[in-house]
C-alpha cells in the first residue's frame, strides 16, 4: 500500500531578509510601508535606536530606542549598529544584535532609509538584503505631490526637489526599481518582490531536510 501522506505539513524553515525601500520623498513610499506591515504576516519595521526626543504620541521601543548621546556614542564604539548616521543633529542606527537574532528566527524586516544606509546595510549583510527604490512617474508630478500636501514653504519643496534629484541619481545601486505612478500597482509590484525573495532557495534553509526525506 502505498502512503499518500504529505511529507510535512509545516511551513519550511526559512531566513529572513533585510527589505529596504527607499525613495524620494512623496513617491509613496510611506504609504507602501503601511500597507505591507498591515497586510503581509511575519515582516515588521526595524526599530532605529535614535539621539532625538521623543516626541507625543510615541512609545519607546516601538518607534525608538531613545537613548542620549553618550549612550550613541558608546554603541558607535562597540560596534552595535548595523549602519548609523546623524541627520539634522540627530542620530540613527540600526542595533546589530537584533536583526540578526530576528533574521536567523525567520523575521522580516522592512527599512525606511536612504541610499547611504543601504550601501552600509548591504556592505555588512550582503546576502540578507533586498533594495528597493520606488521612482515618481516625473520630477513635475513629484513636485505636483510634495505642493499638494500644503504643508511646505516654497523654499523647503525647492530644498526636497534637489534631494530628489540627488537620491535618483543613485537609482542603480539597488536591485528593484519600481516606477509609482499607480499605488495600488506599486504596491503590488513590490509585494510579489517580497514574496519571490522569500522563496529564494538560499534563504529556504529546510529544504536540505525537506528534499532529503522526499528522496528517501
Amino acid at each position: 500500500m502505498t502512503d499518500s501522506s504529505p511529507v510535512s505539513s509545516q511551513p519550511l524553515a526559512r531566513r529572513g531578509l533585510m527589505f529596504i525601500l527607499s525613495s524620494p520623498s512623496g513617491t509613496g513610499k510611506t504609504t507602501i510601508a503601511q500597507k505591507l506591515l498591515k497586510q503581509v504576516d511575519g515582516i515588521g519595521m526595524s526599530v532605529s535606536v535614535t539621539t532625538r526626543a521623543m516626541r507625543p504620541g510615541e512609545i519607546d521601543g516601538r518607534d525608538y530606542h531613545f537613548v542620549d548621546q553618550v549612550t550613541f556614542d558608546r554603541m558607535v564604539e562597540n560596534e552595535e549598529f548595523l549602519e548609523w548616521a546623524k541627520v539634522f543633529g540627530n542620530c540613527y542606527g540600526t542595533p546589530k544584535a537584533q536583526i540578526k537574532a530576528g533574521l536567523k528566527a525567520g523575521q522580516d524586516f522592512l527599512f525606511d532609509i536612504d541610499w547611504q544606509g543601504t550601501q552600509q546595510l548591504y556592505q555588512r549583510m550582503e546576502t540578507d538584503v533586498v533594495r528597493v527604490f520606488l521612482l515618481p512617474p516625473s520630477i513635475s508630478e513629484l513636485e505636483h505631490r510634495l505642493r499638494s500636501r500644503g504643508t511646505d514653504s516654497d523654499e523647503v519643496i525647492a530644498a526636497r526637489m534637489d534631494r530628489a534629484r540627488f537620491e535618483i541619481s543613485h537609482w542603480d545601486g539597488y536591485d528593484y526599481v519600481v516606477v509609482n505612478d499607480d499605488i495600488g500597482e506599486c504596491y503590488e509590484k513590490v509585494l510579489t518582490i517580497l514574496q519571490a525573495e522569500r522563496m529564494s532557495r538560499a534563504r529556504q534553509t529546510g529544504l536540505v531536510d525537506f528534499t532529503r526525506r522526499l528522496m528517501n
